[in-house]
């Protein structure tokens, strides 16, 4: 019988640890205030094979699967370094200025990553960026390497975010 509960208990003990692909899931929110309409700065943001045009680290934005801003559609992202990133279009609100989109592959120290950018009006001349997104670290193991762990992936993100959220309101402003 003592045998039987020491296996017992080494089983569920056992199934309780985490295990080494468990790494958290991370959150990244950033906003931004635009002086400028709504309308106008999802003119500047609503195009899933655009993101050339208003993030300063992507050089090329390219539709390599399916139908620009139809969800199922992918796109290369070629960052100025020559590094890319695959991603796929999961959802796109034309009138809810709003798309959906998670990465398949790419240089960025992030896996399992799904984000949202939304644009919403905040007053008459004025409107509010909001990019999200929830993801884990490159290296899900349970002790991550250097440069592949939790810090670095927020704040990799977090600077992405700002990097195109600050350029997304000098282009809307200054038109």
């Amino acid at each position: 019988m003592k045998r039987l509960l020491a296996a017992l208990a080494l089983l569920v003990a056992s199934a309780c640890a985490p295990s080494g692909g468990d790494a958290p899931v991370l959150t990244v929110t950033k906003s931004i205030d635009i002086s400028a309409p709504a309308s106008k700065v999802w003119d500047i943001v609503k195009d899933f094979d655009a993101l050339n045009r208003w993030h300063p680290a992507v050089a090329k934005d390219e539709i390599v699967e399916g139908k620009n801003n139809v969800v199922g559609a992918v796109r290369v992202l070629t960052l100025g370094d020559g590094g890319t990133i695959r991603e796929k279009l999961l959802g796109y609100d034309h009138n809810g200025r709003s798309m959906k989109y998670n990465i398949l592959e790419g240089v960025l120290p992030v896996s399992s990553y799904e984000s949202t950018i939304t644009v919403e009006e905040s007053g008459a001349n004025a409107s509010k960026v909001t990019w999200s997104g929830d993801f884990k670290r490159k290296d899900t193991g349970a002790t991550p390497a250097a440069g592949a762990d939790d810090a670095t992936a927020t704040s990799t993100m977090e600077s992405v975010y700002q990097a195109g959220l600050d350029n997304l309101k000098k282009m809307a402003e200054a038109q």
